[in-house]
């Protein structure tokens, strides 16, 4: 017998005579992706009565492993809107450079004025999700799109690896969903309450919201990227970090192990 993996089971070729192997090629399953492996956690974004702003930390986990602490999840696009991106890394690469040829795509076609708003975007991205999982073959993400609508107004909405979308004045992903966004629908309800929020507020809140999952989510790091989205464009930075947020105060914990009171 032929023992090469190719061909398990098939006669030998310079005994029985030349065998047909394209069936490996032709019949061989499709490998589709059935968890993620390299994740990155929460995304979080509020309105306020100029824009929007986005966070998200920088870290990319390696299961439980802080593999990656370098890893931007901000990506902007036309300079006009901010894409958020939860879940799996290199889907979130898959997606950033298919955006990447959509902006230059738009940019040969419109010429310097960007055509497509943060609202369109999302019905894109949304669209493009929902072909991905109907196909049975998901991008396993979970993405908040920021920017402003066609009529320039603030604009903030999610779209999932199933295609749902769905749209508040503060939204957030993953395990932000839990911790984050009560303390965000707190100060801002409703559509109204967003209206009046000013904008060092938000940024406060946002801080605020990143503080408690960089304690609480095992998968969170105190570096953030944060995003703000306005008529005048979107002012990002990659290297943000909370202050004051050691673990200094565990030294002073007694009672446990061989400390002593």
């Amino acid at each position: 017998m032929d023992h090469r993996p190719q061909a398990w089971g098939r006669p030998r070729d310079d005994i029985y005579g030349a065998y047909d192997h394209s069936y490996v090629q032709e019949n061989a399953p499709r490998m589709h992706t059935q968890q993620p492996i390299v994740t990155g956690t929460s995304v979080i974004g509020i309105k306020y009565k100029d824009g929007v702003v986005v966070a998200a930390d920088n870290l990319a986990s390696y299961g439980s492993l802080a593999r990656f602490t370098d890893v931007k999840r901000l990506k902007t696009f036309q300079g006009t809107s901010v894409v958020g991106f939860s879940g799996d890394i290199s889907d979130m690469q898959y997606l950033d450079r298919h955006l990447t040829d959509l902006a230059l795509e738009e940019a040969y076609s419109s010429g310097e004025t960007p055509r497509l708003s943060a609202a369109n975007l999302h019905r894109y991205l949304a669209k493009l999700l929902y072909n991905r999982r109907s196909k049975f073959d998901p991008l396993w993400n979970h993405l908040l799109i920021a920017g402003l609508d066609d009529d320039q107004q603030p604009f903030l909405a999610a779209a999932d690896l199933l295609g749902s979308t769905y749209s508040s004045p503060s939204l957030a992903t993953g395990y932000g969903a839990m911790l984050a966004q009560p303390i965000m629908r707190r100060r801002v309800p409703d559509e109204e309450s967003a209206k009046t929020l000013e904008k060092a507020e938000a940024i406060e809140l946002i801080k605020e919201c990143m503080k408690v999952l960089f304690y609480r989510d095992a998968r969170s790091m105190d570096t953030y990227s944060m995003a703000i989205v306005t008529k005048d464009g979107v002012d990002v930075s990659y290297d943000n970090k909370l202050e004051d947020q050691s673990w200094a105060f565990a030294e002073r914990i007694r009672g446990y192990g061989t400390q002593t009171v």
